[in-house]
C-alpha cells in the first residue's frame, strides 16, 4: 500500500510508454527520460530496504535470518542491477545526453539502494520487535515492484517468450543461491 501510494504521487514513466501516459502527480512538463529515471529510482528503494532488513535481521540474531540468505539476496539484487542501469542509461543516450552523463544518471538511480539498505538495517536494529513486519513490508514491496514494473515491462516489444524464460532462469538462480548459501 505504501509503494502504491508513492507510485501514485511520484511522477514517472514506464519504459516504452508514451509521455502522455506518465503516472504520478504532474506539476509541470517533464522529459520522458527524466520520468524513466524517476521510475527506476522509485523501484530501487524497496530493493535496498529488502537487503538492509535481511542484514538487520542477522545483526539482531533473528532465528529465521541467516547471513547466507542475506548475502544471496544482495547478490541477486546486485545481478539484476546491471541491466537496470542500462535501462536508465540507454534512453538518456538516445535522447541526446552524453555517454558520461547517461552513465552517471544510470549509476545515480541505483544509489538509493545502499541508502535504503542502511535505513533498513537501522530500523531493524533499533526496533527488533517489528522485524516480522519489516520483512513483510520488504517482501510486499518487492512483489509490488515485480508485478507493477518488471513483468509488464519485460513483455513489451514482442519479447514475451524471452522475458518469461529469463524470469524463470533468474528465479532458478535465486533458488540455487538460497540453497547453496544456506
Amino acid at each position: 500500500i505504501f509503494l502504491w501510494g508513492i507510485d501514485k504521487l511520484l511522477p514517472h514513466l514506464h519504459p516504452n510508454t508514451p509521455i502522455d501516459q506518465a503516472e504520478g502527480i504532474q506539476p509541470r512538463k517533464r522529459k520522458r527520460s527524466t520520468l524513466l529515471v524517476l521510475a527506476i529510482t522509485l523501484h530501487n528503494i524497496p530493493e535496498g530496504l529488502a537487503v538492509g532488513v535481511a542484514f538487520g535481521a542477522v545483526a539482531t540474531g533473528s532465528p529465521s535470518a541467516s547471513i547466507a540468505g542475506a548475502i544471496a539476496l544482495a547478490i541477486g539484487i546486485g545481478i539484476q542491477n546491471l541491466p537496470e542501469g542500462v535501462a536508465v542509461s540507454m534512453p538518456l543516450l538516445r535522447d541526446g545526453m552524453s555517454r558520461k552523463r547517461s552513465f552517471l544518471y544510470g549509476q545515480s538511480s541505483g544509489m538509493v539502494e545502499p541508502i535504503s539498505a542502511v535505513i533498513g538495517v537501522l530500523a531493524v536494529s533499533f526496533v527488533e520487535p517489528i522485524l516480522p513486519y519489516a520483512l513483510s513490508f520488504a517482501a510486499g514491496a518487492m512483489i509490488f515492484v515485480v508485478a507493477e514494473e518488471v513483468i509488464p515491462g519485460s513483455h513489451e516489444e514482442g519479447n514475451r517468450d524471452l522475458a518469461s524464460m529469463s524470469l524463470m532462469i533468474g528465479f532458478t538462480v535465486m533458488m540455487i543461491l538460497d540453497v547453496a548459501l544456506g
